[in-house]
């Protein structure tokens, strides 16, 4: 796995330092929260679960979670 870099943000985060960033890892999705960087929790995703969440977060499945 790549540990050292790679991460991107959601476009959605416009530079307001409190959004997700995920990397492709192996063949896995990492995802971790921007504002701790590297000491978030990296959670690691299959690509078919990484997929059902983006379309949840996209969707507003978790706004209630705010």
């Amino acid at each position: 796995m790549n540990e050292s870099g790679g991460w991107i943000k959601a476009s959605a985060s416009s530079g307001s330092g409190e959004c997700v960033e995920m990397r492709k890892a192996d063949k896995q999705v990492q995802v971790r929260d921007s504002k701790l960087g590297t000491s978030s929790p990296i959670h690691i995703l299959s690509p078919a679960g990484f997929a059902t969440w983006l379309h949840g977060a996209k969707n507003g499945e978790y706004d209630s979670l705010r």
